[in-house]
């Protein structure tokens, strides 16, 4: 798996955390939108977690 393959699926991941808490009707407004602030900083830390698990791997 590449990179770019990694960020899409790592991406697509955390876009169906976000839309599955979206429709969850007992979650708090105010604590949903300080999850999705941390749930977006996470993509930047993706190029990371690849490294990590390519190293890992060798």
């Amino acid at each position: 798996m590449t990179e770019e393959e990694f960020n899409d699926n790592y991406t697509d991941a955390l876009d169906a955390i976000i839309a599955a808490m979206a429709e969850e009707q007992v979650i708090d407004p105010g604590k949903f939108y300080s999850m999705i602030c941390v749930l977006e900083n996470l993509r930047y830390f993706s190029p990371v977690l690849y490294g990590a698990i390519r190293s890992k791997k060798k």
